[in-house]
């Protein structure tokens, strides 16, 4: 009985209980070697974690600072909390489309206010221990809210790359795109600006070419950013740049007012939909990077406990959602970390060059990060498995092109809605197979049909169609043996059908046999 009460003990327990343990367990890995590559581990996610979190911040429409707020909590707090050994938690370009839109509609005061009581939802699902539902989720419909997402990142950054304001809504950017274009012809918008975005794409291209491996350890996001950054600096072109005000002049945490605007409908909408998409995207992360390598596999309860308390911080800090994130998880595998010390340690590195090294941000043109988020909306389309998707299995391909255009054409909670509407749909479709089968009796002219599989409304038509082309004037037994289930409206029409009366003199109606299916 001993064991089962310590391991709810270790569920329920408080978060501060929660982090004070895991801190305690770090110096626990006192071997050298083990050190040395959680160190050199840090360090790597470090590097690719500054252009992101300023980035994303950037994207999200609010100031670069709260994108290293967010990377410092998801690597000293969340970092040092059980869940995952390996995942690194930050801001993630999931969510970009949903801050902006968030602040842009309900203003930069009310994001607080929004993460902070989403965080207390994901743990209360932790808590609940309802992780393990959101391996439930279509993978069609995951595909297709990340690349619905990507397509708007990229469709916004195009205009940051430009040095131009991108307008609001999926299609009024689609049709912008004219506008920037003739712009970029007739002197409207930033050539140079242009230039350095697209310069920064391909550095982001080419440098995993390139054939020296030590310039290759250099992530390749912090290559491009820094590779701008000196462009723009010593050629001195006509660029924006960021503007910066430092950690404490960055950090509003929400006040009475705020979490009273949390009762309108729409602010409830965003909250939920913070707490399901960053709940999400950090459960199928871990699926992914639990694939990466031989360590401890990740507890989805635990975890969503962990970057709910992370968001709950980030909220009070009125900083932008955590997630955790596959680029900076696989890093920190790749790099060779052994425990969860390199991702504690990668919020250190960050908070010291945010509190050392403001200035450099300020150095860094917009249009650079655009290139960057650019690049990585581009990944998440999956162009290379569209192709094998709709030969295979085209329903699914169905539901991911949905999906992404719904995200695109509306917003990113009503496009997963509809995902999962036309998912639904599909598996109902699938599920429901009638099989009609004529075959002669035993005795003189009678028909015997064999009815099997699932009748549902979605297969009437074919079934009553199957059913009035049998020949009016026959004696025809039917056999609904082979049925496993049969819906209201599909027992009605058999029922009918078998109550009809037939044309013939002769003819007696229809013979049912077989047990009624349920």
């Amino acid at each position: 009985m001993a064991a089962p009460q310590s391991r709810s003990c270790r569920i329920h327990r408080t978060a501060g209980e929660t982090v004070l343990s895991a801190l305690k367990d770090l110096p626990a890995h006192r071997d050298p070697a083990v050190l040395r590559h959680d160190l050199l581990a840090s360090f790597v996610v470090f590097l690719v974690a500054v252009p992101l979190c300023v980035g994303v911040a950037v994207a999200s429409g609010v100031p670069a600072e709260l994108g290293l707020v967010t990377g410092i909590v998801g690597g000293l707090l969340v970092g040092a909390m059980p869940g995952s050994s390996f995942q690194v938690s930050g801001p993630a370009a999931g969510l970009t489309v949903l801050v902006y839109e968030a602040v842009r509609t309900h203003g930069p005061a009310m994001l607080g206010a929004f993460v902070l009581t989403a965080g207390l939802l994901q743990v209360a699902m932790g808590l609940l221990r309802l992780g393990r539902w959101f391996r439930a989720v279509s993978v069609a419909v995951v595909q297709g809210m990340l690349a619905g997402i990507g397509l708007v990142i990229i469709l916004s950054q195009l205009y940051t790359m430009a040095d131009a304001t991108a307008p609001a809504g999926g299609p009024a950017k689609i049709a912008g795109l004219t506008g920037l274009t003739g712009g970029l012809l007739t002197g409207g918008v930033s050539s140079a600006a242009l230039a350095v975005g697209a310069g920064t794409i391909s550095v982001l291209v080419l440098w995993p070419r390139l054939p020296w491996r030590p310039v290759r350890a250099v992530p390749a996001a912090l290559a491009a950013v820094t590779l701008a950054t000196a462009v723009v600096w010593l050629a001195e072109l006509p660029v924006a740049r960021l503007e910066v005000r430092g950690l404490a002049g960055v950090v509003r945490p929400p006040g009475t007012e705020q979490f009273a605007g949390l009762l309108a409908p729409a602010a409830l909408g965003t909250v939920l939909a913070f707490a399901l998409i960053a709940s999400a995207e950090t459960l199928f992360s871990a699926a992914a990077v639990d694939r990466l390598h031989h360590g401890p596999r990740t507890d989805y309860d635990k975890e969503l406990i962990a970057q709910g308390t992370g968001n709950a911080v980030c909220g009070a800090l009125g900083a932008l959602p955590m997630t955790a994130v596959v680029v900076r998880s696989a890093a920190n595998v790749q790099a060779g970390a052994r425990t969860s010390l390199s991702r504690v340690l990668h919020g250190l590195w960050l908070l010291l060059f945010a509190a050392l090294l403001p200035a450099v941000i300020g150095a860094v043109p917009p249009a650079a990060l655009a290139g960057v988020l650019v690049h990585a909306g581009c990944k998440l389309v999956p162009v290379r498995e569209l192709g094998p998707l709709w030969r295979e299995h085209r329903g699914e391909a169905v539901v991911l092109a949905v999906t992404a255009g719904a995200v695109v054409a509306t917003n990113l909670f009503e496009g997963v809605l509809l995902g999962l509407l036309v998912a639904v749909v599909k598996t109902a479709w699938d599920t429901s197979h009638v099989q009609v089968e004529v075959r002669h009796g035993r005795e003189g002219d009678c028909l015997v049909v064999a009815v099997s599989g699932n009748a549902t409304f979605l297969r009437l038509p074919r079934l009553l169609e199957a059913l009035e082309a049998l020949p009016r004037d026959r004696p025809v037994e039917l056999d609904v043996s082979g049925l496993r289930h049969v819906d209201h409206a599909c027992r009605n029409a058999l029922e009918a059908w078998a109550g009809s009366p037939p044309e013939g003199p002769k003819a007696p109606g229809p013979h049912v046999t077989g047990p009624a299916p349920g």
